[in-house]
């Protein structure tokens, strides 16, 4: 009997130590996310917008010198934060061969690039969480620029932000436990040329593609939320996988609270914003994706899309939505499941 209650004791001990420990360690988890989406701050996304989206880049148009201007301001950054581009790639830049992007429109675009950077994952480095945006614009109409600050110059600097969080908390010894693929598209406001380069040239298996983030104008408010811009659209989340969406769900609960606005998400919907960006290149390989939008406004693809109508509040919060959403799809135990047929 007495041997029977001692071993209770240490079998009850043993317990509340393991409760404990799973809890110190849940804690320290959550701390490190916390501190992690609080390196993503309006200031440094003004400073990398009030470049990328400048007169300087012309606009960006898909393989002008511009959009060029502003990929070498990108791979500085990446090259400053310590972030190499993957494994395999022999240098920052996918090259978009112009022959791929006129197979099918005629319009005599050049050659481009897709860039990309890249943070390995310390346990499952093999599999891939893709964060995407594109950096190309409308480029110079009429001897106006247009700088695209909304469309897509806020994604574009999310990305920025979102790799540095990512490389801080390598740095630091906090994962990720998957690899963090950043990927700036080209040719996505002519006909999404980028993103389908990638998914038919990707440098990863698609197979070890655990799902894209992507990252469409989030710097502004639509009509539609004329009293706060607390909020951000979220499409596709729930095409692929119940996962997905309930880890976009819970992230933003738990850290960014913003009002998830599922209005176009609807497959019905006439907008067909799911059809409309870089995400649905993965989505139609059967990859899981979340597309993060505020909604189109009156500067929408006009020469008006510019800095000084950015708030940044709003970007700053819906920045570190998408870098959370992100961080539990690489740092979860078990990968998300593919459990719909998307139709």
């Amino acid at each position: 009997m007495k041997k029977i209650k001692s071993f209770g004791l240490i079998s009850l001990l043993f317990t509340s130590f393991l409760v404990a420990q799973t809890k110190t360690e849940t804690q320290i988890s959550s701390n490190n996310e916390v501190s992690y989406i609080n390196t993503i701050t309006a200031s440094e996304l003004k400073a990398h917008l009030s470049i990328v989206a400048s007169d300087s880049m012309e606009g960006r148009d898909t393989g002008s010198e511009g959009q060029k201007k502003a990929g070498r301001y990108l791979v500085e950054q990446y090259k400053k934060e310590g972030i190499p581009f993957p494994k395999g790639a022999d240098s920052y830049y996918q090259k978009v061969p112009a022959a791929f992007m006129n197979r099918d429109s005629g319009e005599n675009l050049p050659d481009s690039a897709n860039i990309w950077a890249f943070i390995e994952g310390s346990e499952k480095p093999n599999e891939i969480v893709v964060v995407s945006a594109h950096y190309d614009h409308v480029g110079i109409k009429n001897g106006e620029v247009y700088n695209g600050a909304d469309d897509d110059g806020s994604g574009t600097v999310s990305l920025l932000e979102i790799a540095q969080a990512f490389q801080k908390a390598k740095k630091e010894g906090h994962g990720p436990k998957r690899s963090i693929l950043i990927l700036h598209m080209t040719g996505e406001e002519h006909g999404l040329y980028g993103s389908s380069y990638y998914s038919e040239n990707p440098l990863f298996p698609i197979a070890n593609t655990v799902a894209d983030v992507n990252i469409d104008m989030i710097g502004r408010r639509d009509d539609f939320h004329k009293k706060s811009n607390n909020y951000v659209y979220l499409i596709g989340s729930d095409y692929l996988s119940t996962d997905l969406y309930k880890i976009c769900e819970s992230v933003n609960s738990k850290y960014i609270h913003l009002n998830l606005d599922y209005k176009f998400n609807d497959r019905k919907d006439p907008n067909r914003f799911y059809y409309r960006s870089d995400h649905y290149n993965f989505a139609k390989h059967g990859i899981p994706v979340v597309f993060l939008f505020n909604g189109v406004h009156d500067d929408y693809h006009q020469a008006s899309d510019e800095v000084d109508k950015i708030e940044f509040d709003a970007l700053t919060k819906r920045a570190q939505l998408g870098f959370s959403i992100a961080w539990e799809l690489a740092n979860r135990d078990a990968r998300i499941v593919v459990d719909k047929d998307g139709n």
